[in-house]
């Protein structure tokens, strides 16, 4: 006799008066295209229509009581001028419902929800990089970190802003159901199952109007050769630019020195081929870059805390999508 089909995970997601739509809309779709695998519903703290900041109001299908048995809790975004640093009333009571063994996520701006709930004391977290100043002056107590687009802190994952909210989703389905599952929920939604660099690739910066004086070209090159040798003077030579100059303006174009950005894209490579392939942590080491395979596991182990072999057994699920829910 074979065992009935695990029941769907259950998401709900939290909508506040000021809630951006388009936030609103990640978690239905793209948990929507992973294949049964996810049960989502949207809520408001009281059971009645919220306003959007797009000039429409919308009426969520359900109150604050699905909160009660969700297994995973995620909070669109607002404006933080909507919000202030403490909750409303409503607010807190309807996060007060959540159980303490659920999964709690917050898009963009929602970040400054679970601050004001206490759930992110102790914590790091991301938000939007231009609510990032708002934020340190009202939770100085938390570590925030606006260069990434998602971080993941055991129980609690907070997002970048807008589109941030896709790669946060992607990650919660590769996280529970292995990288293909992710990989096809992406394809069904036509985005890239995972991106490179993080939200500091998008911060505005004064950086020269001249296409010519921009290091993006070399950047590019850079991604499309990341296991050859990449010296800032290769790199600078490519954009016709001296080396002192070249890393001044990708500092102020990427928010990092060039190495530290290069190494961040080989760490994201070799997460990629991790998950995704079955080629041999020193043959990935070799084609992400990396001169040995301890350079490898150092960076790795630095950055994430963990082994390639570990993170590979973390990530990469060889079951079904059917054998993983059960």
């Amino acid at each position: 006799m074979s065992l009935p089909p695990a029941a769907p995970h259950r998401v709900a997601v939290l909508a506040l008066d000021g809630v951006f739509p388009f936030e609103l809309g990640i978690p239905p779709r793209v948990f929507g295209a992973a294949e049964g695998a996810y049960e989502v519903q949207v809520c408001s703290v009281d059971g009645g229509a919220v306003e959007t900041n797009a000039g429409f109001a919308i009426t969520p299908m359900h109150g604050p009581e699905i909160l009660e048995t969700a297994d995973t809790v995620i909070v669109a975004p607002t404006h933080p001028a909507r919000l202030g640093p403490e909750l409303s009333a409503p607010a807190a009571a309807a996060l007060r419902r959540i159980p303490a063994d659920a999964r709690i996520a917050s898009i963009c701006t929602g970040a400054f929800v679970l601050a004001a709930a206490g759930l992110l004391d102790g914590r790091t977290a991301t938000t939007h990089w231009e609510s990032a100043a708002l934020f340190r002056k009202w939770y100085p107590h938390i570590w925030l970190d606006e260069s990434v687009l998602f971080l993941d802190d055991g129980e609690v994952l907070t997002s970048a802003g807008a589109a941030a909210g896709v790669d946060l989703c992607l990650h919660l389905i590769r996280s529970d159901l292995g990288s293909e599952a992710a990989n096809r929920a992406a394809r069904r939604c036509v985005v890239p199952p995972f991106r490179d660099g993080g939200q500091a690739q998008y911060i505005e910066r004064p950086v020269p109007d001249d296409p010519a004086s921009s290091t993006a070209a070399a950047r590019q090159w850079a991604l499309e050769h990341l296991a050859a040798p990449l010296s800032v003077p290769r790199l600078a030579e490519l954009v016709h630019m001296s080396s002192r100059t070249f890393a001044r303006r990708f500092r102020d174009e990427t928010g990092v020195p060039p190495h530290r950005w290069i190494i961040a894209q080989r760490l994201d490579r070799a997460r990629h081929l991790l998950e995704s392939s079955s080629l041999s942590v020193d043959q990935i080491a070799a084609d992400v870059g990396f001169a040995t395979t301890t350079s490898l596991r150092q960076h790795m182990n630095a950055e994430l805390g963990v082994s390639p072999n570990a993170y590979r057994r973390t990530f990469r699920n060889e079951t079904t999508p059917t054998e993983a829910r059960a």
